[in-house]
């Protein structure tokens, strides 16, 4: 008479599928979340480009929505990290560059945080965008998009 349930080599073979299967699909969960973080920070720079043309609105000038530049924006104009309505930040929000007419805005990663070594995001009052995708501190032609 045999007995039910799994041998021992049936259970082996189980737990090796399980790792393969573990092994493929933990990267590729692990882009997709990198890849929604940058998809928060790019919303974000958007919404600080709305609120630098609020700024600009009501001052007639971009100057003054940062303390310092290169600064985090004025508490009044912007938040300084994003997810705005999160606990867990992962993007640091900068003014670069500003003048009267125009303005650069930057997200960088948080050090230590999930998007650490993911490069920067630029949004300049033009509409030009950019992502340093090989984190080497500079955006060039090639990286001029998201």
């Amino acid at each position: 008479m045999r007995k039910t349930g799994f041998s021992l080599i049936e259970l082996l073979v189980a737990i090796a599928i399980i790792g393969i299967l573990a092994g493929v699909a933990y990267p590729s969960y692990v882009d997709s979340v990198k890849k929604s973080h940058r998809a928060d920070a790019q919303g974000g720079l958007m919404d600080f480009a709305a609120a630098m043309a609020r700024y600009q609105s009501q001052n007639l000038t971009y100057v003054g929505a940062a303390p310092t530049v290169p600064g985090t924006p004025a508490p009044a104009t912007f938040a300084a990290q994003i997810p705005v309505h999160s606990n867990k930040k992962t993007y640091n929000l900068t003014i670069q560059a500003v003048t009267a007419s125009t303005y650069t805005l930057r997200a960088t990663p948080i050090s230590g945080g999930p998007q650490d070594g993911d490069g920067y995001l630029e949004l300049s009052s033009d509409g030009k965008r950019g992502w340093d995708k090989d984190n080497n501190g500079s955006i060039s032609s090639a990286e001029k998009t998201w």
